[in-house]
C-alpha cells in the first residue's frame, strides 16, 4: 500500500470513528431523562414535578417521565405560551382553569383549548399518582363515596380500569364528582377532554395517551393502568380534591 493510499485510509478511519461515537453520544443524550423540573417562559408555567422522575419506577420509568414530563408537557405549555403572545393574546391574563372553559366554547379557538387542557391535564395526573400509593383508599369520606356510588372498592377499581382501558385512541380516565347529582362518578375523555367544562370536579386520573406508556409497555394499556391503580394512586390527593 503506498503512502499516499495510507493516508486516505486513515482518515477515512478517523472520520468513520468520529461519526460513531457521535452517533453513541446522540443516543446516550436521547435515551438520557429530561431533567424533571419547572421548564418554559411565559405566563404558564409548568410546575415541577412532585418526586423524582425515578419515584415511580419500576411501574413508571425514569425514562418515560423524562421524554413524558420534559417533552410532551412543556411543549404543550411552549404551545399555549406562544398562542397567548400571539392570536390568543386576549386570553393572557386569565387563569389556566379559565383558558379552558373558555376556549372550549368557541370553536375557533380549538388549538387554545387543546394546549391549555393538555397543560392542567398533566399536571393533575403527576398529582394523581406518588410513590407507594395505589390499594384501597384509606378510611374516610372519599371511600365512603366511593362504597355509596360503586358499591365497594372492588367494584370501583373494576368500573374505572375498564372505562380507562377501554377509552379509544388517545385520552384520560378520570374519577369526578358530579356536582349536580352529588356522587362520585367515572368518565373517559379523548385527546384533551376534561370534566373541568362539565360542571364536574376531578377527583384523580390515569392518562392513557401513549406516550404516558409505550416506552414501558408497548401495547399493554391494561398492564399500565391495573399497576398505576394498584402501586402509585395518590388517594391524599384524591381525597383533598373531594374536599
Amino acid at each position: 500500500m503506498n503512502r499516499k493510499a495510507s493516508s486516505i485510509d486513515r482518515r477515512t478511519a478517523i472520520k468513520t470513528g468520529a461519526a460513531a461515537v457521535a452517533v453513541v453520544a446522540a443516543a446516550g443524550t436521547l435515551a438520557k431523562p429530561y431533567i424533571a423540573r419547572a421548564q418554559g417562559e411565559g405566563p404558564i408555567k409548568v410546575p415541577p414535578l412532585p418526586y423524582k422522575d425515578d419515584a415511580l419506577a419500576p411501574v413508571i420509568s425514569a425514562n418515560t417521565i423524562g421524554f413524558h414530563y420534559g417533552k410532551h408537557h412543556t411543549g404543550y405549555a411552549t404551545a399555549l405560551n406562544t398562542a397567548l403572545a400571539g392570536p390568543a393574546k386576549d386570553y393572557a391574563s386569565l387563569s389556566l382553569e379559565d383558558i379552558i372553559k373558555t376556549s372550549r366554547a368557541n370553536p375557533n379557538r380549538a388549538a387554545v383549548f387543546n394546549a391549555a387542557a393538555q397543560v392542567w391535564n398533566h399536571t393533575f395526573y403527576w398529582n394523581s399518582m406518588r410513590p407507594g400509593g395505589g390499594g384501597e383508599p384509606p378510611a374516610g369520606k372519599l371511600k365512603d363515596e366511593i362504597g355509596k356510588a360503586f358499591g365497594d372498592f372492588a367494584k370501583f377499581k373494576e368500573a374505572f380500569a375498564r372505562a380507562t382501558i377501554g377509552q379509544f385512541a388517545s385520552g384520560w380516565g378520570w374519577l369526578a364528582w358530579d356536582e349536580k347529582d352529588k356522587k362520585l362518578v367515572i368518565q373517559a375523555t379523548s385527546n384533551a377532554e376534561t370534566p373541568l367544562h362539565r360542571g364536574m370536579k376531578p377527583i384523580l386520573t390515569i392518562d392513557v395517551w401513549e406516550h404516558a406508556y409505550y416506552l414501558d409497555y408497548q401495547n399493554r394499556r391494561a398492564d399500565y393502568v391495573n399497576a398505576v391503580i394498584d402501586k402509585l394512586i395518590n388517594w391524599e390527593f384524591a381525597a383533598k380534591n373531594l374536599g
